[in-house]
């Protein structure tokens, strides 16, 4: 089994630049590589339903879980009625598997799930807004005086206290450490990532018990310069973004391979999504 090996360096940040550019020669750090093949044997237990395989279907009756309106903790990006949107009928889809049924969505049984845990979703704007969607759909039955919200930051966290229990998002769009992880001031010329360390990250992912990730979409924004850790004079390397994508999520899936007890904490990865600008 393959080890990562953390190589101590100055954190990346919208300020850092690289002193020169060159061609990616194609390096990949120790032990990179199988991992992604180690989590792809392991597979998914046999299931008597393929919740993967169904349709959207229009349920009008049980359908929105939650109004925008009556959450406290929604964003103005998220809010479309809010802003305008007169056509609210796709909040009343519903996934259907082809045979069986999803189990109906009860708050009072999450939470009882969620007791004495800490769900973490990390990524970019579209795991924030799972994110959101799910404090907005467990926020209602925690009195306002037993819950709480912390600034934001690189790590958002909703806690209610009689669960000892939170729902958190952690910024991090590239998943590898970036010079765009300020979760402000993250609109930047140059993309540089550090390739092979996800440790400034891990830092907070080890410390929750359920994971949701996602990465996708900033890595169509144009090549993406390698800056690895053990440089010392600023030299960057240039890739174009889905190569550069395969390297940070070998870093991630490295991570994951090495670092996660399976009977301990559960992690998911969330596929591309759409663009959720417009």
């Amino acid at each position: 089994m393959g080890v990562l090996h953390f190589q101590i360096s100055a954190d990346l940040d919208r300020f850092t630049t690289c002193t020169s550019t060159r061609k990616y020669n194609g390096r990949k750090a120790s032990g990179w590589g199988w991992a992604l093949n180690v989590l792809g044997q392991h597979g998914w237990a046999a299931e008597k339903c393929d919740a993967f395989s169904g349709e959207w279907v229009f349920d009008n009756a049980s359908y929105p879980l939650y109004n925008e309106s009556d959450c406290p903790y929604m964003s103005d990006q998220l809010a479309c009625r809010k802003h305008g949107r007169s056509d609210l009928g796709y909040q009343n889809w519903r996934w259907q598997p082809h045979d069986c049924d999803l189990k109906r969505w009860r708050v009072m049984e999450m939470w009882e799930k969620l007791r004495g845990k800490r769900l973490m979703f990390v990524g970019d704007s579209l795991n924030r807004g799972q994110w959101i969607s799910m404090v907005c759909l467990l926020q209602s039955v925690i009195p306002s005086d037993k819950r709480s919200m912390s600034p934001n930051a690189p790590l958002t966290v909703f806690r209610a206290e009689e669960y000892n229990a939170s729902v958190e998002f952690y910024w991090a769009p590239l998943l590898v450490e970036s010079n765009s992880d300020d979760p402000v001031s993250h609109r930047l010329d140059d993309r540089i990532i550090r390739p092979d360390s996800v440790h400034k990250h891990a830092a907070e992912w080890e410390k929750a018990d359920i994971l949701v990730f996602n990465t996708y979409l900033w890595w169509r924004q144009g090549p993406v310069k390698l800056l690895w850790s053990s440089e010392e004079n600023g030299v960057c390397e240039e890739l174009d973004g889905m190569g550069a994508m395969e390297l940070a999520m070998e870093a991630w899936a490295d991570w994951v391979a090495t670092r996660v007890d399976p009977f301990a904490k559960q992690v998911f990865f969330v596929a591309m999504s759409p663009t959720h600008l417009w």
